[in-house]
């Protein structure tokens, strides 16, 4: 919690999967004090609507390549989110919405506390 003693100093990274990229997207839009970071692996952040223009923090949207429709959803997510102080998508080659191809969670693992170790 970020009001705990233990906790109040600490920066909050979202990370959200699927349709939870969109939950933490539209937190990071209402929130833009408290949450610095957002990662969404095969997420679908276009449904975060209205919000994505809000988004100010830098995010991180990791998609497999074999997940060409939610490649574009990705695509036109990221366009919209012009506030964003950093929005990069990166295409996972061989992983498809899952990624539950050998090593590809792996990849997942390796970029997204890279991410959050460079902004929070």
């Amino acid at each position: 919690m970020a009001t705990a003693d233990p906790t109040r100093h600490l920066s909050i990274g979202l990370f959200g999967a699927s349709t939870g990229a969109a939950a933490a997207l539209i937190a990071a839009a209402e929130r833009p004090e408290q949450v610095r970071a957002v990662v969404s692996r095969g997420g679908r952040p276009d449904l975060a609507g209205r919000h994505l223009a809000e988004v100010k923090v830098p995010t991180l949207l990791l998609v497999g390549g074999n997940d060409e429709p939610v490649i574009d959803l990705n695509e036109q997510a990221r366009e919209r989110m012009t506030e964003a102080r950093e929005c990069e998508l990166i295409i996972v080659p061989g992983a498809t919405h899952l990624f539950e191809e050998p090593g590809k969670l792996e990849e997942v693992e390796r970029l997204a506390p890279r991410f959050f170790l460079k902004h929070l």
